[in-house]
């Protein structure tokens, strides 16, 4: 297969949702990174897994920047590459929180480790944007306000189409909604 030619996307019938009240239309099936992809599982049975996915309707993958310290995120990236599918044929998300390395601010959700750790975790992904990033937890010990914009930042700077939460509570999801603008 040339460089230019890219595999044949078919959702096979799969449902797809919109995601909230976005614009952005997911698979009801994604695959996911957190145990296996990069950790238990490297090398080519990654790209098997994918591969099989991607051919079985599956377009949707979801990482973190901390499955197996980052590798899930290089395994993810480096398959995709390998397997040269269409970039706008995926729906990638990756999640900030717990980043790879243990420095005081290389974790939670301060403006410093968003905007770092979305850079980061592109560059393990091999990839200029991803579709959805996720607070992956609330971080109580950052204000609102300054998790709000910095994720706001990271879509307006064109690494992330839409930001969304993880294991947060209705009560917390309610004061970043209040502080969104």
């Amino acid at each position: 297969m040339s460089s230019d030619t890219h595999p044949t996307y078919s959702d096979k019938g799969m449902p797809f949702r919109r995601l909230g009240p976005s614009g952005l239309r997911v698979p009801l099936f994604s695959l996911g990174g957190w145990l296996t992809i990069g950790g238990s599982v490297i090398g080519d049975p990654v790209k098997d897994i994918i591969k099989t996915a991607f051919e079985n309707g599956i377009n949707m993958f979801d990482t973190a920047e901390d499955y197996s310290k980052g590798n899930s995120e290089r395994e993810m990236g480096r398959v995709l590459k390998e397997l040269n599918l269409r970039r706008t044929d995926l729906v990638i998300s990756t999640k900030i929180f717990w980043g790879p390395r243990d420095g005081p601010n290389d974790q939670g959700l301060s403006r410093k480790h968003i905007i770092e750790g979305t850079q980061e975790c592109l560059e393990r992904l091999q990839l200029t944007y991803v579709d959805v990033i996720f607070a992956h937890r609330c971080d109580i010990t950052v204000p609102m306000e300054e998790i709000v914009r910095a994720f706001n930042y990271v879509i307006e700077k064109g690494w992330a189409f839409y930001w969304g939460t993880s294991q947060w509570t209705a009560q917390q999801i309610e004061e970043a909604h209040r502080r969104r603008f």
